[in-house]
């Protein structure tokens, strides 16, 4: 059986923006506003490494210009995503990983951009599992079910004899969608009671 785990929210917290928010003095909405101006979202692009951190970064200021040029806000010169990011283990979820490679193929498959793919390289983050599909490196993205198709083929393993968990149910019902046992994630302990008959 192949095992799919998501990474932020999952085995990992998840990434809080709110912080970055603050720092940019500025609220969501206006965030998301200036990644999505111009028919480019540079926030895709950079989820599916498209641009580079340092491309997204300036881009972001001379969008923030055109959206909001009457405010007081700061250029960014430090790669926020980077300074801003501190995950913690969810040590539960790691010993589900560690119980099920004894007999199967586990693997990550995560959103995520280069400065905080960096990170969890540093901290070991994927060390944990046989493989790791990031978004950032496949040129791919949940939810769109591409993504877990070029899991499933670069596995060699049809949708029937592979699981998922992520805690985002966009992503569950898209995997579940291609034939993919697919469980919201809620827990470890949760998720460890479904699995156990595996480990």
């Amino acid at each position: 059986m192949l095992f799919i785990f998501d990474m932020g929210g999952v085995v990992t917290n998840t990434f809080r923006m709110d912080s970055i928010y603050k720092k940019l003095n500025m609220e969501q909405a206006d965030f998301y506003k200036i990644c999505a101006l111009e028919e480019r979202n540079i926030s895709d692009l950079l989820n599916t490494g498209k641009i580079t951190t340092e491309q997204f970064w300036m881009e972001f200021n001379r969008r923030t210009q055109l959206v909001i040029p009457d405010k007081n806000i700061t250029p960014v010169e430090h790669d926020l995503f980077r300074l801003c990011f501190h995950p913690s283990k969810n040590l539960e979820t790691v010993e589900l990983i560690k119980q099920l490679k004894k007999k199967h193929r586990v693997v990550c498959g995560t959103n995520t951009i280069q400065s905080h793919w960096e990170n969890h390289m540093e901290r070991g983050d994927y060390s944990f599992f046989n493989q790791t599909y990031a978004s950032n490196k496949i040129g791919c993205a949940k939810p769109d079910p591409h993504f877990f198709k070029l899991i499933l083929e670069a596995e060699e393993t049809e949708g029937k004899d592979a699981f998922f968990t992520d805690d985002k149910m966009e992503n569950v019902a898209a995997a579940a969608s291609l034939g993919i046992h697919a469980e919201l994630f809620t827990s470890a302990a949760e998720l460890a009671a479904k699995w156990s008959v595996y480990c």
